[in-house]
Order: structure tokens, then C-alpha cells, then sequence
């Protein structure tokens, strides 16, 4: 009954001087409002990056032509090694057996203007030739119109997918799309369909691209060599390692690769992106962590002054609870009690305040995902009681060892 009377003093004593444990319990929300608030944001960019990822599988892998320049490494040069090249990346869908889909794309140009009757877009526009297949592998659904046909693709048609952003820059709100036409680096297309709005964040800015049949782009590059890469989604996630040998062994026949000699092409498996975006999403929530913690630990030598000052106002009331019996543990345990009560305080409003502001903060990025970070809920919450603890335990502690016949003295 000791500790539930001294928790009812100290919430009593919280009322009384309610104005200096409002400001004191201000200073704790502040420090936990920076870390719930960031590590709350980083949530929130980490959930949408996992779901722009899961949307690709973690069953799925790329293939591409090797990047290295001849560049010189230990005075040997390196070998450079000619690029996957559109016929071979047909044959590659043609001949490999495995039940997957296979998506084939190259960048044409990131820097198209886009233009209808009067409108056009900015001259930063990202014209991408794909098959059929490509907008399943990159999850990419539409919001008007259709996708392309395979005759489309293997004819090089003259008609194009735009991103949403293109769309609201060329069409008024009720104007017709389909079967409407754009131009844009010097050919005509006809719109057959508007993908749906991804958000700037979203992998490539979908937004902002224009899509075409991959033969039509290949013939759009004028004997430039595109760098072609292939996406491959197997239908089974347990024959990930299988079908990539099964990948890699097609890929070297295609290629003439010689037994022995090193692949002419890189396979990249899509968990290295999961595990690249896992660690820097854990050195962003280390610096949200060590933000935070530097403001709470502001927040602690503040509360500790506070708790000081407490302790100088109310001797004569320590001395009257020692005269009457209480023990040196029962006093510290009033003062420690009455710093954890303050700071919890202080952290429930920092919690509601960190999961406002955090949500807030990633929906300014372009996020819509909403987070409920209960884990750092908890962890703050933890932290307020730990901060209550230290900070009113050294005041506690002082006193319970104030004599109680000096303390009746006091003035």
C-alpha cells in the first residue's frame, strides 16, 4: 500500500505545480517525438519500398550485359564484353523452359518531349521499349486502356502506354485517350492505355515514362546499341536457384561461351535489392535512433534540474513525512515515482505526436502507406520510464537523506 500511496502523491504533486510538470513533460514529448517521428518516416519509406519489391518477388532475377569498361585493375585490362543484343534476348524468351515470365526492356531516352495539339511535356521524359510481359514483372496496373499484344511487339507498332503524370499534362480531365496520338522524338503514336499513378518514390518514376513495343524502340535508336536486360519471374519461389543455373546455362549457349571462360552477361537476383534497401533503411534508423536519443538525454538533464529544484522547495514537506515515519526507500520512491509519472506523461503525447508528424512526413514524400510503429511505441515508452528513473533518482536519493528535524528548519 507504501507504493500506491506514494504514486497517488506523486500524481497530487503533479497537480499542484502543474504548469512546471506540463513544461517538464513538454521536454520529454519533444524527445520522443523526434524518435518515434523518424524512425516512424523510415517505416513508413521501408514499407514501401518492401511492397514496390514483393510486387517483383523475391522469385525473380534480371539478367543484363556486364557493365566494366576495359578499365585497367593491377596493370591488366579488363575484358569488355559485347552487349546483350535484341536477338539474343528473343532467343533467351523463346528457349528458356522454365515456367516463369520473362520480361524484356531498354531505355530509349530519358530526355523526350512529349507532345499533343498545343500541350507538350518537359524534355525529361523516360521512353522505355518493352514486350508484353514487362508491365505483370513490374506490377504496374492501368488505369485506362490495355496493354500491348504480342503482334504489336514482334510488328514494332507505332503505339505507346503513358504514365500518369504524362497524362495529366497532355489530356484535359473527361478528354478521350484511346486511340488519341502523341509524338515525340520525331514519330507519331497511338495511345492504347495510361498506367495507373505510382508516386515519385516508386521504383523508375512510372509516372513520368512513356512505353513502347521493344522492337519499335530498337528501330528508334538508329543503329545505337540499346543495353537490353531481361527480368525473369519464376512461377515457383523454391526453384529460384534452379532456374537461374537453368538461365545462366541458356544465356552462355546463346552467347557462345566457351567452357571454362567467365559468363558474358551478369545475373543479379532480386533479393540483393531487398538486402541493399535493408541495410540502408538500418543505418537511416541508427541515425534516427542517435537523434532522438540526444534530445532525450537534453530532456533527462533537464528533468533532473527540475527534480533538484523540487527536492530545495519541499523540505520542510519531507521533513513532516520522515517526523511522521516514512523511510529513506519510501521517499526516494515518492520523488523517482513522480519523475516517471512526468515523463510518461510526457511520452504518451510524444508517441501520439511522433506517429502523427512521422505519417505526416512520409506522406509528403509520396507515400500513402499509414504506420502504427508499435515496437518503438513500446521503445519509447521503455525510454520515458528509464529516463524518469535516472533523472529522479540522484534528487530521490538526496532527499532521503535530508535530516528531518534540519528540514523542518527550512524556510
Amino acid at each position: 500500500m507504501d507504493i500506491v500511496e506514494n504514486m497517488k502523491e506523486g500524481l497530487r504533486s503533479v497537480r499542484a505545480n502543474l504548469l512546471r510538470s506540463i513544461l517538464t513533460a513538454l521536454i520529454v514529448a519533444i524527445g520522443i517525438t523526434s524518435l518515434v517521428g523518424i524512425l516512424t518516416a523510415i517505416d513508413g519509406i521501408e514499407q514501401s519500398v518492401n511492397e514496390s519489391l514483393a510486387s517483383l518477388g523475391v522469385n525473380t532475377f534480371d539478367i543484363k550485359s556486364k557493365t566494366n569498361r576495359g578499365a585497367n585493375n593491377q596493370g591488366r585490362t579488363e575484358k569488355v564484353y559485347p552487349q546483350i543484343t535484341l536477338t539474343e534476348a528473343f532467343q533467351f524468351i523463346e528457349k528458356y523452359s522454365v515456367p516463369s515470365t520473362k520480361s524484356l526492356a531498354a531505355d530509349l531516352t530519358y530526355v523526350a518531349e512529349v507532345k499533343r495539339k498545343s500541350k507538350k511535356t518537359n524534355p525529361n521524359v523516360r521512353v522505355i521499349g518493352c514486350n508484353e510481359e514487362y508491365a505483370a514483372i513490374k506490377a504496374l496496373e492501368l488505369q485506362d486502356g490495355r496493354n500491348f499484344s504480342r503482334i504489336e511487339i514482334e510488328r514494332g507498332s507505332q503505339v505507346a502506354v503513358l504514365g500518369y503524370k504524362i497524362y495529366k499534362t497532355l489530356y484535359e480531365e473527361n478528354e478521350k485517350v484511346m486511340g488519341s496520338e502523341v509524338t515525340f522524338l520525331g514519330a507519331q503514336f497511338r495511345v492504347i492505355g495510361v498506367l495507373e499513378e505510382k508516386g515519385q518514390l516508386a521504383e523508375d518514376n512510372f509516372d513520368n515514362m512513356v512505353l513502347v513495343p521493344v522492337i519499335k524502340a530498337n528501330q528508334m535508336a538508329k543503329g545505337r546499341g540499346l543495353s537490353y536486360e531481361l527480368t525473369v519471374g519464376i512461377n515457383d519461389p523454391t526453384q529460384v536457384e534452379y532456374a537461374m543455373g537453368e538461365a545462366t546455362g541458356v544465356m552462355r549457349n546463346i552467347r557462345h561461351d566457351r567452357i571454362g571462360t567467365p559468363d558474358s552477361f551478369e545475373l543479379e537476383k532480386s533479393e540483393t535489392l531487398a538486402e541493399n534497401m535493408a541495410t540502408i533503411t538500418n543505418a537511416l534508423r541508427i541515425g534516427g535512433f542517435s537523434v532522438g536519443f540526444i534530445t532525450l538525454l537534453g530532456a533527462s538533464i533537464a528533468l533532473m534540474n527540475i527534480m533538484l529544484v523540487s527536492v530545495t522547495e519541499r523540505t520542510r514537506e519531507v521533513g513532516v513525512r520522515k517526523a511522521l515515519g516514512a523511510t529513506p526507500l519510501r521517499i526516494r520512491q515518492q520523488f523517482v515515482i513522480e519523475a516517471i509519472v512526468v515523463c510518461l506523461l510526457g511520452g504518451i503525447a510524444g508517441v501520439i505526436l511522433g506517429i502523427i508528424i512521422g505519417n505526416l512526413m512520409s506522406r509528403a514524400m509520396g507515400i500513402d502507406t499509414f504506420v502504427v510503429p508499435w515496437m518503438w511505441m513500446l521503445i519509447g515508452m521503455i525510454v520515458c520510464i528509464v529516463v524518469g528513473l535516472i533523472s529522479g533518482y540522484y534528487p530521490a536519493h538526496k532527499a532521503s537523506k535530508l535530516d528531518p528535524i534540519e528540514s523542518l528548519r527550512f524556510e
